[in-house]
């Protein structure tokens, strides 16, 4: 099982089109693809954290590869990442074991 810490920094102003295309288009499709979407949080004015968690038969980059190049990722118009401005993605480990 592997868990991804995202955290983003959206252009000031953009964060309600942010979350409603992110609700919309990324959340499903990711699930739909195979990724659980643990938690998804708003950190200040400008900033979206979300944690995926993946447990299927790929590797963690085998399956961020085919969400990004599926063919429903590539026709999200317009592109949803012109909101974000800038990036961080932690892969982690629990300490804990996560409660269901």
């Amino acid at each position: 099982m592997a868990w991804q810490l995202r955290r983003y920094r959206i252009r000031e102003g953009a964060m309600d089109a942010w979350i409603e295309e992110w609700s919309r288009h990324i959340r499903p499709l990711r699930e739909r693809l195979g990724f659980q979407v643990v938690g998804a949080w708003t950190a200040g004015v400008n900033e979206f954290v979300w944690i995926l968690r993946y447990e299927g038969p790929k590797t963690w980059a085998e399956a961020d590869a085919a969400y990004y190049s599926s063919p429903e990722r590539k026709a999200i118009e317009p592109n949803p990442a012109r909101h974000v401005e800038a990036t961080e993605e932690l892969m982690m480990s629990p300490v804990v074991p996560p409660s269901s």
